[in-house]
């Protein structure tokens, strides 16, 4: 600290309060060494970085650097470094990312970007999907089959669902019945009478006699496991009412009520190695088969 005067001889400034004075010392040697590197770090600063907000743009400083650059050069060094990693996946299968533990591992990290980008807006980030809306990838429940390879396929293709209509196939009491008939499938208790009836609709057709339906029928579509529980549409009577009396992505004109299940295509849009990578991740949400 500088030399401090005693008070009775130190200059002041004139200004006094209830018998204090305001004196006029110089600060301590500490603080004015820290104000001038200060100052002097500032002036280093707005002569090496951009600094000064101009009308358009603010000066770009000496060194050139933006975070943008920073980035682009940061991103640039991480291609490099995954290269051959995104080479090996080329040359490799689903079901060989998915057996090599250090490939499956890199292929699901770097599809969390992937999946943020692309699916978890209507999957949800953790997979978990959206109640009657878009489905859950985080179960073992699988539309239209788990195994890595048709995994590939859907995100490659889409898939798009289909289920007729019954409003102008059946009565207002067999669309009842039909309900009952759904709910005591999902809770296994469903009566002979009730299965009777199911196949003689036609439900079997798509849905198989013990209503657990197949990843892929003969129609090219995912056909429910009715008997499961897991309800893509909401399990509530009037859900599965709707769903059997306006079907699955029918034509809107015609039937403005019907439920809408489109899964887009992907293959245009990201690369095929992304689409593996993403495929393994989808896969390890639900345990896959």
């Amino acid at each position: 600290m500088a030399k401090q005067d005693k008070p009775q001889h130190t200059p002041d400034t004139g200004h006094e309060w209830d018998g204090i004075r305001e004196l006029t010392n110089p600060p301590p040697r500490w603080w004015m060494i820290a104000f001038h590197a200060s100052w002097i770090w500032c002036v280093v600063y707005f002569i090496l970085y951009p600094a000064i907000p101009l009308v358009h743009e603010s000066t770009k400083g000496i060194l050139g650097w933006t975070q943008i650059k920073e980035f682009k050069e940061a991103v640039a060094e991480n291609a490099v470094l995954k290269a051959p990693l995104l080479e090996k996946v080329a040359s490799m299968d689903g079901q060989e990312l998915l057996t090599d533990a250090g490939m499956r591992n890199f292929s699901e990290s770097s599809a969390k970007a992937i999946f943020g980008d692309n699916c978890a807006g209507c999957h949800g980030a953790g997979g978990e999907g959206a109640p009657g809306l878009f489905p859950s990838l985080a179960d073992d429940d699988w539309l239209f089959g788990g195994d890595i390879d048709t995994i590939i396929e859907s995100i490659t293709d889409g898939r798009e669902g289909n289920m007729p209509a019954h409003m102008d196939i059946l009565s207002k009491d067999e669309v009842n019945q039909l309900t009952d008939t759904v709910i005591a499938l999902s809770e296994g208790k469903a009566t002979p009478a009730q299965f009777a009836q199911f196949n003689e609709i036609g439900c079997a057709n798509c849905h198989g006699e013990n209503a657990e339906g197949g990843a892929i029928n003969d129609l090219g579509s995912g056909a429910a496991n009715l008997a499961d529980g897991i309800w893509r549409f909401g399990s509530s009577r009037e859900d599965i009412m709707r769903t059997i009396r306006y079907g699955v992505n029918q034509d809107q004109e015609e039937v403005p009520e019907t439920r809408v299940a489109i899964m887009p295509a992907f293959g245009g849009k990201l690369s095929p190695e992304a689409i593996k990578m993403l495929a393994v991740k989808v896969h390890e949400f639900g345990g896959g088969k």
